[in-house]
């Protein structure tokens, strides 16, 4: 086997590397040789065993984004009811750091109740470390929520973290660190106005995965206050694919966030499911 096009490689270990790959094909599991695109040029042999993600990349900048946009809707004509739910995700990945940009978006009508919405935008950035699997990254989080009366939620972080289990079927992190929180209220007998917080961070990703099968991704954050000491925030998003026929799939997916303390008379929380159709791209 040999290919002249441009292979991104990654290793249980947490080597990576961006080459053209060859192979001799002279035995059951031959290794895999890879010309590094880098100066000054090399190559390196890995056991095929070893790798856990090989995704086909470019020099082009655009042709290095994948993601998937996932669209949901639930209708009920006893009540009158609808939800609609549009997500999506977009991810550029280099050899050592990767971006990614995720929006939920949901919207709900009801007879005889107030329209209700939530929109949530996460823009994350990781770079690994010299360390084997370790890595440090930042994100921004933008939340509004009319079920619990936010009209704008605002969380930037940054912290350490590492992946505890880095294979070609499943990948598990966990990160921690620090940040700030502004929250701006709406209006609910008393005007809340706008809240500035120090906070912790703690948040776990799950990824599991059979080759163009089905996908299974789930995140989870939680964010205790330093300013206001006993006060936590928890937020979570699942997804779940299965692969109907080339880049379409079926796709369940969950959201939810809460908030141990919200201002007197607010709601505690905000969840919801829903389940439609999904078009991937690149290499998802």
């Amino acid at each position: 086997m040999e290919s002249a096009r441009l292979f991104l490689v990654h290793t249980e270990s947490g080597e990576a590397y961006t080459g053209k790959l060859s192979t001799t094909g002279e035995s059951a599991d031959p290794p895999i040789k890879i010309e590094v695109a880098a100066a000054p040029p090399k190559e390196v042999e890995v056991a095929q065993r070893k790798i856990i993600k090989l995704s086909q990349t470019s020099a082009s900048f655009w042709s290095r984004f994948d993601g998937a946009v996932n669209t949901g809707l639930l209708y009920s004509k006893s009540n009158e009811s609808a939800q609609f739910n549009i997500g999506s995700q977009v991810a550029y990945t280099r050899e050592r750091w990767s971006s990614q940009l995720n929006l939920n978006s949901s919207l709900a009508s009801n007879s005889g109740a107030t329209l209700t919405t939530r929109n949530q935008v996460d823009l994350s950035t990781l770079r690994l470390l010299r360390w084997n699997n370790w890595f440090y990254a930042g994100g921004a989080s933008f939340l509004q929520s009319s079920v619990q009366e936010i009209r704008l939620q605002t969380t930037l972080v940054g912290g350490i973290g590492r992946y505890l289990i880095n294979t070609n079927r499943a990948s598990i992190y966990v990160i921690g660190g620090s940040g700030w929180q502004n929250a701006d209220y709406g209006t609910n007998a008393v005007d809340q106005g706008t809240q500035n917080t120090a906070v912790g961070f703690v948040a776990t990703d799950f990824k599991a995965f059979k080759f163009k099968k089905t996908n299974l991704d789930i995140s989870a954050s939680l964010i205790p206050e330093i300013t206001d000491a006993g006060r936590v925030h928890f937020n979570t998003n699942a997804t779940y694919y299965i692969k109907v026929v080339n880049d379409l799939s079926w796709n369940v997916s969950f959201y939810g966030s809460w908030d141990s303390r919200p201002p007197a008379t607010f709601p505690k929380s905000d969840y919801g499911s829903s389940s439609g159709l999904s078009w991937t791209f690149g290499n998802r």
